[in-house]
């Protein structure tokens, strides 16, 4: 015979955390003989797990406070998800807090095991008894790879003995009553108990390379640290190892779900939905006053005889009182004419408001030719701090060319500030000057922060922008649910990571951190189910259209005198400027998602709260509130 050195196997997801073995039998010409063993007297094989992976701690069921005789409980039941594209067997691990105590342990796969005076609903049993312990006090159970295959869930239910059936199924060290323990009384534990269940499986490699378990039958030797495998050939083999997350105890969460045991929990869902409602309130009172900021103005001193026409988008700053209430004027020249002084008005909305983008057209007899510059001032009659103005830029274009013109200003016009100047002739920007870091740092950072941030944009969204601060908002808060879901569902386990790192293996200490595999892994994953749903919500809300089917510049030219050519223009870079995009009653279905997401969200947080207690839901809570500023303050800027 021959065994080659234990090395570990692929990428297979049922044999990642295993070790794989080769076994055949050589004749003295060193062929390779066919061996085949009978079903009763296998061939029996020990293969370890990788030495690296973190066994989890055992999870505790508080059942001592569930009171059953509101549901009239007889069983504290559990779920297992067993789907598997192999069998698989399963296994179970029990640690009483009362090692005198005896328990009855029954299942039954895809549906809850019953068992009464009236009905016997199970798929399999077994007592245990004190002296079925084991060195580290713990009961085990497992069901062998021939009795899952076709079964996607098993629900397995503990009852604890009372001392007179212990005494009638534990007597002396050994059972004397095979019968079933049948009563019909709700169950009552006295002490509680921890739990861990997890899956493995046997496996060997075909002729085409393929994992298959024919022949091959998990035995009962199998634990957290190596698989026994019996078989009736021989090949190469490898043991699977699956650790469970720890099932929902319904029983428990039902049986505590009380405000007073769970303020915490309950609290914050309260709290966070009163901030939702109340931003959403504040974003559709914004979203009223952004409508009213739209529209493409024709200036109220264009001629009728003019039809040669450009539009003109002044940028006002960010800063403190960076928009006026005086009148601004301008002068703009080409290289084949100019234009008179011009007033900037609106007479339905106010204009050159703090960040806002104020669009005018105007009408001129024939072309200004090539621009050359601006010349804008204002009267300073506005009172207070809103007579100066902070202006970024200003873009022309001309309707007929579609040609843009940039002139760059970022000065205030404003006596009391800089140089004190109220006018300035603005010269077109070069190509360079388009080009230089402060402008284009100005345009990235207004636009990361009122359209790319998405918590900031709820304060700080253009006007213009389809996506509204309403829209925003949802999708915040379904960032927000989910990364909390998220969180909560693998806490355990990145404690577990971070208690273990010190000592692991492939751990790396940067001082004063440690850095192990698993936590790399766990942050990778909250990420990705964190990002994903809330990246696709955003980016279904940015492409659905907007109620407004008719451009506002063809409504503005509409209005003063429209010219066919300048239509056709506007009309070929509407066409250009097209994307994928959704019609308008998918709103209905984006919200709809929203609203599923945040709802399941919150049944599971709470759920998850229950079972954690008051004081564990107030550590985990601090983790998250951290964990969401830091993705604010740093991640969403940085991204």
């Amino acid at each position: 015979s021959r065994v080659d050195p234990l090395a570990s196997f692929g990428n297979f997801q049922n044999t990642n955390l295993s070790r794989s073995i080769s076994l055949s039998i050589i004749d003295q010409n060193g062929n390779e003989v066919s061996f085949e063993a009978s079903q009763n007297n296998p061939i029996q094989m020990i293969i370890p797990r990788d030495p690296n992976v973190l066994i989890p701690s055992m999870y505790l069921q508080n059942v001592t406070s569930i009171n059953s005789t509101i549901n009239n409980l007889l069983f504290n039941y559990h779920y297992i998800n067993i789907t598997s594209s192999l069998p698989i067997s399963v296994h179970f691990e029990i640690h009483s807090l009362n090692r005198s105590l005896t328990y009855l342990f029954i299942y039954k796969f895809d549906q809850t095991p019953q068992l009464n005076s009236s009905i016997n609903l199970i798929d399999g049993w077994t007592i245990f008894c004190p002296f079925n312990l084991t060195n580290d006090d713990i009961y085990r159970y497992f069901i062998d790879n021939q009795q899952t295959p076709t079964h996607p869930s098993l629900i397995f239910g503990i009852r604890e003995l009372n001392s007179t059936e212990t005494n009638n199924y534990c007597l002396n060290n050994s059972s004397i009553n095979r019968s079933l323990p049948i009563t019909d009384q709700p169950f009552n534990f006295t002490s509680n108990y921890k739990l861990r269940t997890y899956t493995s499986g046997c496996y060997y490699l075909d002729e085409n390379n393929q994992w298959k378990s024919d022949g091959l039958t998990v035995g009962p030797l199998t634990n957290l640290y190596e698989t026994e495998c019996l078989s009736t050939h021989l090949t190469t083999f490898a043991g699977g190892f699956i650790v469970l997350p720890a099932p929902i105890n319904w029983s428990y969460v039902l049986a505590n779900a009380d405000f007073m045991r769970n303020k915490t929990v309950y609290l914050t869902i309260i709290i966070t939905s009163i901030i939702y409602i109340i931003l959403m309130i504040y974003a559709r009172f914004k979203d009223k006053k952004d409508f009213e900021k739209l529209g493409v103005t024709p200036l109220a001193d264009n001629h009728k005889s003019d039809h040669y026409y450009y539009q003109i988008l002044v940028f006002t700053g960010l800063r403190t009182n960076a928009g006026t209430d005086s009148k601004v004027y301008f002068v703009l020249s080409g290289d084949d004419d100019q234009t008179q002084i011009r007033l900037f008005s609106d007479p339905h909305r106010k204009i050159f408001q703090r960040g806002g983008i104020d669009s005018f057209i105007i009408a001129v007899p024939k072309s200004l030719g090539l621009l050359n510059y601006i010349r804008i001032w204002h009267d300073n009659t506005g009172e207070g701090s809103s007579a100066s103005w902070y202006l970024k830029y200003i873009i022309v274009r001309d309707l007929q060319s579609m040609d843009k013109s940039h002139f760059i200003s970022q000065q205030w016009f404003a006596v009391e500030k800089d140089d004190g100047r109220i006018e300035r002739i603005l010269s077109i920007a070069s190509e360079a000057e388009k080009q230089k870091f402060s402008y284009v740092l100005s345009k990235k950072a207004y636009h990361s922060i009122s359209d790319g941030h998405l918590w900031f944009s709820i304060f700080s969204r253009p006007p213009s922008n389809k996506f509204t601060r309403v829209q925003r908002c949802t999708c915040c808060f379904v960032l927000f649910f989910s990364s909390m879901l998220i969180n909560i569902m693998y806490y355990d386990l990145s404690n577990e990571a971070k208690a273990s790192s010190e000592t692991h293996s492939g751990a790396l200490l940067i001082s004063p951190f440690y850095i192990a595999p698993q936590q790399i892994g766990i942050g990778i994953m909250v990420e990705l189910f964190t990002l994903i749903p809330s990246l696709l919500i955003v980016q279904f809300f940015r492409r659905i259209r907007s109620r407004q089917h008719i451009s506002r510049l063809h409504e503005a030219l509409y209005k003063i005198k429209p010219s066919q050519k300048t239509s056709t223009n506007i009309h070929a870079i509407k066409k250009k400027q097209c994307s994928i995009s959704f019609p308008r009653w998918c709103l209905f279905i984006a919200y709809g998602l929203s609203m599923i997401i945040i709802v399941i969200s919150i049944f599971f947080i709470i759920v998850r709260g229950i079972e954690f207690g008051d004081v564990k839901t107030q550590q985990w809570l601090t983790s998250v509130v951290t964990g969401f500023f830091s993705s604010v303050i740093l991640t969403q800027p940085i991204k």
